[in-house]
């Protein structure tokens, strides 16, 4: 049913991406271009700090303060002013990026709230032009508009296109490999269906259950992300409406009322996510950074780890790049990605490439197959918001590199040995090694303001790999 909607709303895609592609050819021509980028990436990696910290840095920037050096030298000094563009009538919710800063600026610093629905900003860049050209014409104004969500949502792109039984077949084979009791107690549910099964509202409303905590489960206490629908984990303001009261069965369901049940709320679940978000907002974005909690993954275990290796791979192969003659056409499709590894000043710097080539090798063949697709790719280590200096600490008596910050829940100053972060995918000994409990920090004292700008690490040079051709 899904493949079905799609071919038909073809033509409409293409009449949309190709008024939308001539708007911004003819914004481009009088110079007031417009770049889109989307953050994304999978649930926990850091998505709303990234924002707050891009904004408050590029809007320190416009103010002459030396917060994006790497952006600096790219627009060799011609970035002149940096504005919030004041909101109109949009229908999507706002980005609070100064609601944010308030919060990472009180006393005792708050980290802001994770992301529970979409929201977008714009910032307005002004630009002296390049050459003779600055002298005769006018200064460029180039919009940035910035899209946040749930990273939950983002697993839902693999979804599309797919029919329900071999969502079934792919999920029940995935959860039959973790060892956890509310994991366990859903497939005990779903194994001991009859044949042709009916669509009774308390069978249904107690699979569903069953089903969302086993996800619940496999994400707070086992570190999980490829976990689909991802509305079931973050419903957003619409609620746990019964569009999402579908989970996966067993072939023996098939034929019967409650597959017929499930196989319609799936498809019409991926309607409404093409409709609602993927197609009117998602696929509005030309660039793209994805955000990965690599330490995290690594520090959850090998179970965790794989995990995220596969949802990555699973998003990257679900992307819009631009390569095909269509996209080229309407100028649609993401042209530059980045991804980065979050939560960098949580290893010393001697470790920090080796993060970034740990990420690298998460990727493994999506490297091949984006490029493929056209679009040019950048792999970092990054920090949204340092909140560590590097230190050293002793550690079975040699002296060797950490970091030190202050605690969240303490307020005290602390030094934190990570220990070693792998270049590659470690070996079987690594796993059978106590993991190390990720540390929070405290965030640094902030202007609530954010002309001061956000110490980081890394987010100009990722900003100039995905925009600096642009500016």
């Amino acid at each position: 049913m899904s493949t079905l909607v799609s071919v038909a709303e073809a033509p409409f895609r293409l009449m949309r991406d190709v008024l939308a592609g001539a708007e911004d050819a003819a914004l481009a021509v009088a110079g007031r271009e417009r770049i889109r980028l989307a953050v994304t990436g999978l649930s926990r990696a850091g998505k709303t700090v990234f924002i707050t910290s891009l904004v408050a840095n590029l809007l320190a920037a416009g103010g002459k303060a030396r917060t994006l050096p790497l952006l600096s030298e790219a627009t060799a000094g011609r970035l002149v002013d940096v504005r919030l563009v004041p909101a109109d009538v949009e229908t999507t919710p706002r980005f609070d990026a100064l609601g944010h800063l308030q919060s990472l600026a009180a006393d005792p610093a708050e980290w802001p709230a994770r992301t529970e629905d979409l929201a977008t900003l714009s910032l307005q860049l002004t630009l002296r032009r390049r050459d003779l050209w600055g002298q005769v014409l006018p200064d460029r104004q180039v919009t940035l508009e910035l899209l946040d969500y749930p990273g939950e949502w983002l697993l839902d792109l693999p979804m599309l296109g797919g029919d329900y039984a071999g969502w079934s077949a792919a999920t029940l084979r995935r959860l039959r490999a973790i060892d956890a009791e509310p994991v366990a107690e859903f497939l005990r549910f779903a194994e001991a269906l009859p044949p042709a099964s009916p669509g009774d509202e308390a069978l249904v409303r107690r699979g569903w259950t069953l089903y969302r905590d086993a996800l619940r489960h496999c994400r707070d206490a086992l570190g999980l992300r490829f976990l689909q629908p991802g509305r079931v984990l973050n419903p957003g303001p619409r609620g746990e409406m019964p569009l999402l009261w579908f989970f996966p069965t067993p072939p023996v369901a098939e034929g019967g009322a409650l597959f017929v049940l499930m196989e319609r709320r799936h498809d019409a679940y991926l309607a409404d996510q093409r409709d609602t978000f993927f197609t009117p907002v998602f696929n509005r974005f030309d660039r793209q950074v994805v955000l990965v909690d690599v330490l995290g993954a690594l520090h959850a275990g090998e179970r965790a780890f794989d995990d995220t290796a596969e949802a990555l791979g699973s998003i990257a192969a679900s992307l819009r790049y631009g390569s095909s003659w269509l996209d080229r056409f309407t100028r649609r499709g993401v042209s530059r990605v980045a991804f980065a590894a979050t939560k960098a000043d949580h290893v010393p710097d001697a470790s920090r490439p080796a993060l970034r080539s740990l990420l690298e090798d998460l990727l493994g063949e999506s490297r091949t197959r984006i490029m493929g697709g056209g679009a040019e790719l950048s792999v970092h280590e990054i920090a949204a918001i340092r909140c560590t200096e590097d230190t050293v600490v002793q550690r079975d008596g040699r002296t060797v590199p950490a970091v030190r910050g202050v605690m969240l829940d303490s307020g005290r100053w602390a030094r934190i040995d990570p220990g070693t972060v792998p270049a590659t995918r470690p070996g079987p000994g690594y796993w059978r090694l106590p993991y190390f409990a990720m540390p929070v920090f405290q965030p640094p004292r902030l202007a609530a303001e954010g002309l001061s700008g956000v110490p980081h690490l890394g987010l100009d040079g990722l900003l100039n790999a995905l925009i600096g051709d642009l500016l």
